[in-house]
């Protein structure tokens, strides 16, 4: 089971996470975008910590898309919109829920990722968020159905995360701003593929 303290505890430690790579994530959206992903994902998440105190009696439904509402109205460019979607799909799939299963889990998993993929129209391959994602989400529901626990199954989404994270080095950039560049976004690491594999690092290391 994952608790509602342990998601307050994960949005929290996600918080200090993006503020020690924000330096980071922005040097990667240089090479690629508009140089301000850490930036914006640090801004944003510094918002949704003063936030959650006002839902700490909610459900996870309810604290999540306090998150999704938070992030589309504090966060620029893309990321807003696409993490804000994630957060809200998320919030749908487990609403009015104290508490959440490892089936939980992989309906959350695979809500975030349907709505990555409607609002931002993006393919597995295209060098986006998605890229690490969708096999994080797959290797969830993978591990679940073999019997898995819930660690055992977050730590298999993490390392699919981290992999496709890797994988979008070698790719052209198909969406966003990075699409520009067209052959020369080749040799770059998608700076939103690795905020959303930090993300679930994050949620892996709360858990554990």
């Amino acid at each position: 089971m994952v608790t509602k303290h342990q998601i307050i505890q994960w949005l929290q430690a996600v918080a200090t996470v993006l503020e020690q790579n924000k330096d980071y994530l922005t040097e990667l959206d240089a090479a690629i975008g508009d140089a301000d992903h850490g930036i914006n994902m640090n801004r944003g998440f510094q918002k949704v910590i003063t936030q959650l105190p006002k839902v700490a009696d909610k459900d996870i439904g309810s604290i999540l898309k306090t998150v999704s509402m938070t992030l589309i109205s504090t966060v620029g460019g893309a990321s807003g919109p696409l993490y804000g979607t994630l957060f809200l799909r998320s919030s749908a799939a487990v609403a009015g829920k104290q508490e959440l299963t490892e089936e939980d889990m992989v309906k959350l998993f695979q809500a975030a990722v349907e709505g990555v993929v409607q609002r931002g129209k993006a393919n597995l391959g295209d060098k986006t968020m998605l890229d690490a994602l969708s096999p994080a989400a797959n290797a969830f529901a993978q591990a679940v159905d073999k019997g898995d626990s819930m660690l055992a199954a977050l730590q298999q989404a993490v390392k699919a995360a981290e992999q496709g994270m890797k994988n979008t080095i070698p790719l052209v950039a198909k969406k966003g701003r990075a699409s520009y560049l067209g052959e020369r976004s080749v040799g770059h690491q998608d700076p939103g593929a690795t905020s959303a594999y930090l993300i679930l690092q994050t949620l892996l290391e709360t858990i554990g």
